[in-house]
């Protein structure tokens, strides 16, 4: 018994017209990107001249948004991936746009973390000590510097964060928190980090805020623990950093919610701590893949 090949079937489309199909998806992208960049020019026109708008909580709510009505077989950390891309793409349209990266020695994936977030083509300039990378920002030579994340157990030349307490002009704040989605893929780097700017965090809609302190050397834990309570904040996250001389500790709290200087809490922090200070906020990061 021969067997003979089935014609194609007429109802199902020719892959000559799925290939035309695609050229035309292609060039609606490409009409739609280039109407995006005009927007984007217009809406700089409307802001500070010369300055680059960066607003790390207006991404982050943009990516909230659009991975909450994705759906199909693109995977979400790739639609994730395109628009960090495109984020950085049209804010260097807007002016220098330089990211300045701690990457410690030995490195620990600091420059591939900054990559991700920041886009394959934007200038970096890469540091060994976080004071460099920050002082790139107080220069205004760097729009932002991407460090790693505050730890209890940190060295003294990493716990960058006990400079931003002073409040020095031009002021440094935390504004992000990378990665910012998650799963991580096993090729991606796993560096958790901090990124500072010189303007305050802009709200996303889903923050974290950071807020840090001077305190007594003898206060314990559970005193300050006490502390926080009575001033009803409830961290998600806490970090005392004692000097090694014993003559001066440094407190870190993360809290739930955008905070800002004149939330009346710090004014109840500041009965049993000295100088409670807003250090900064972060966009609470996400699961770009939550299928």
């Amino acid at each position: 018994m021969s067997s003979t090949a089935s014609p194609a079937d007429p109802a199902l489309p020719s892959l000559a017209e799925l290939r035309a199909s695609l050229d035309r998806i292609d060039d609606a992208i490409h009409d739609l990107l280039m109407q995006r960049a005009e927007v984007v020019t217009a809406v700089a026109a409307l802001g500070a001249r010369g300055k680059v708008p960066f607003r790390p909580g207006r991404e982050a709510d943009i990516l909230r948004r659009l991975l909450a009505r994705h759906s199909g077989p693109l995977p979400a950390r790739v639609l994730a991936r395109i628009w960090r891309e495109l984020f950085a793409a049209t804010t260097s349209m807007q002016g220098s746009y330089v990211i300045a990266v701690c990457e410690p020695d030995p490195p620990g994936g600091f420059v591939a973390c900054a990559r991700e977030h920041f886009g394959a083509l934007t200038p970096m300039r890469v540091h060994r000590s976080p004071a460099h990378a920050i002082a790139e920002v107080i220069a205004g030579a760097a729009t932002a510097a991407v460090l790693p994340v505050p730890q209890e157990d940190e060295p003294v030349r990493g716990a960058w964060w006990t400079a931003l307490l002073h409040r020095d002009a031009p002021r440094v704040y935390i504004v992000a928190r990378l990665p910012f989605w998650t799963p991580r893929p096993e090729s991606a780097t796993q560096a958790q980090a901090m990124v500072v700017a010189a303007t305050a965090a802009d709200p996303s809609g889903r923050d974290n805020t950071l807020i840090g302190f001077e305190l007594p050397p003898d206060m314990s834990r559970a005193r300050l623990s006490a502390a926080l309570a009575a001033a009803d904040l409830s961290p998600s996250g806490l970090i005392v950093r004692r000097d090694p001389a014993g003559q001066a500790a440094h407190g870190l709290i993360v809290v739930e919610g955008y905070v800002t200087d004149t939330d009346p809490r710090l004014a109840g922090l500041a009965q049993s701590v000295q100088r409670p200070v807003v250090l900064g906020a972060y966009a609470v990061p996400m699961d770009a893949d939550p299928q």
